[in-house]
């Protein structure tokens, strides 16, 4: 250490939540964890055990302001009095039954999201299709476009019509069709070679459309706002222009809003921030449709669902009684015009607040409605384990970002609450950040 830093004294943040006085029991918990699961994320020391609305609690009865939700799952916070009651209520009745037959809670899900979305206009949604999560949506809409592309090529190009066009710092899953389309190393390296057909273009870069997108195209695939990339809001100019190049060569265009959609934006689809010259052929969702209970869906537009015929795609859980119970329950509670101007209202609280936070490591704030980036201009990972030491929950994203995702329906005390926190750990920091600097 330089004598400068030596000099330095390093402030004493006390710790609420300190990991070193953690429950006993949670360390036994964590090494059952570790003889018998797979490690695959590298988790802090704690066991949460149970949560109500914004807060969550550990073993020791500890209580955390959760501004992650379960990574944008659990719009309506945790242990919602409706979402159990549907689960208990639905749960007596059947559970599941396979898509062999038809049940009542799936088709009455279908309804309202195509309804609604029809309503709020732009997109021309007609069919569903049902999955059990994000990245299974994702390959089911890739594998629609490929099959849409063989049948509308021009004569001679049905097999030269497969590439998919995605966008660099976006996410769409782990599974190979999904993790192709994701052109993060980290994720892709160790599972070379993968899905070929698959480029990257740079996000939000109106020029390289035509470049990227061609007669060889058959689906771009975007996030209208990208989550795990940072929280880059992409432009109107941007996603028009990949509708116009999607129509001039005959490619699908699949809105990813996985994590964006579903009020996130305040909106009931984050493409509806935008003019309905962007609407797309295909929409993906998943996390918060059932409020933490699995499911995803496609939704998709007559041109699409015309060449789809039974035996092109299947599931065994997608569409089950019991998630599309809840997910109808949860769907017609946050798809209100009341709701969703609560979003944006708080959304826009949360921004100020962050705003307001002056540090020389930050560098920017970038937000939509309740899907919020805080960047630094160093890495902030350790600000993670800071918050938590003083019970609040944040999770980051690419470049040098920390993600705020939580319920939806927080309120504006809760933020205030956790953004005092938040600038209590910047703080923190800070001291640590500069000494080992200086």
């Amino acid at each position: 250490m330089s004598a400068k830093a030596a000099a330095t004294p390093i402030q004493n943040h006390a710790l609420s939540h300190a990991d070193v006085d953690a429950d006993p029991k949670t360390l036994d918990i964590i090494d059952k964890h570790a003889k018998y699961t797979l490690t695959t994320y590298g988790r802090p020391p704690v066991v949460f055990t149970h949560g109500k609305g914004s807060y969550l609690y550990d073993v020791g009865h500890r209580e955390y302001l959760d501004f992650t939700a379960g990574i944008a799952v659990n719009a309506l916070g945790h242990s919602d009095p409706e979402v159990a009651r549907v689960l208990f209520d639905q749960a007596k009745q059947v559970v599941h039954l396979s898509n062999l037959y038809y049940n009542v809670p799936a088709g009455e899900l279908a309804e309202q999201l195509i309804e609604a979305t029809r309503a709020s206009g732009g997109f021309q949604a007609s069919k569903i299709f049902f999955s059990n999560s994000g990245t299974e949506a994702n390959e089911g809409a890739l594998k629609f476009a490929r099959k849409v592309a063989k049948m509308t090529a021009k004569p001679g190009q049905e097999n030269n019509k497969f590439g998919v066009v995605s966008f660099k710092n976006g996410f769409h899953g782990r599974s190979m069709g999904a993790l192709s389309a994701t052109p993060n190393p980290k994720y892709q390296k160790p599972f070379l070679p993968l899905v070929p057909g698959f480029t990257h273009a740079p996000y939000d870069d109106v020029e390289a459309v035509d470049q990227y997108v061609t007669d060889e195209t058959c689906a771009v695939i975007v996030e209208p706002v990208q989550g795990e990339g940072g929280i880059n809001v992409a432009s109107e100019a941007f996603l028009k222009k990949l509708r116009t190049r999607c129509d001039e060569v005959g490619a699908m265009l699949i809105f990813d809003e996985i994590q964006c959609g579903l009020g996130r934006t305040g909106k009931l689809w984050a493409h509806q921030n935008f003019s309905a010259d962007c609407a797309p052929d295909m929409l993906t969702m998943a996390k918060p449709l059932a409020n933490g209970f699995p499911i995803g869906a496609i939704m998709i537009t007559d041109k699409v669902a015309e060449k789809i015929v039974i035996g092109d795609h299947g599931t065994t859980f997608g569409g089950n009684p019991l998630g599309c119970a809840v997910a109808s329950s949860v769907f017609r509670r946050i798809s209100t015009p009341e709701f969703l101007d609560n979003v944006r209202k708080n959304g826009d609280h949360f921004r100020e607040q962050l705003e307001s936070i002056s540090s020389p490591l930050v560098k920017e704030v970038r937000a939509k409605g309740m899907i919020l980036g805080l960047e630094f201009k160093v890495d902030p990972a350790p600000l993670v384990n800071l918050a938590r030491e003083r019970g609040l929950l944040i999770i980051t994203a690419a470049n040098n970002t920390v993600r705020f995702v939580p319920a939806l329906n927080i309120s504006k005390a809760e933020i205030d609450q956790g953004v005092a926190i938040l600038k209590r750990a910047i703080e923190a920091f800070e001291d640590k950040t500069m000494n080992v600097e200086a």
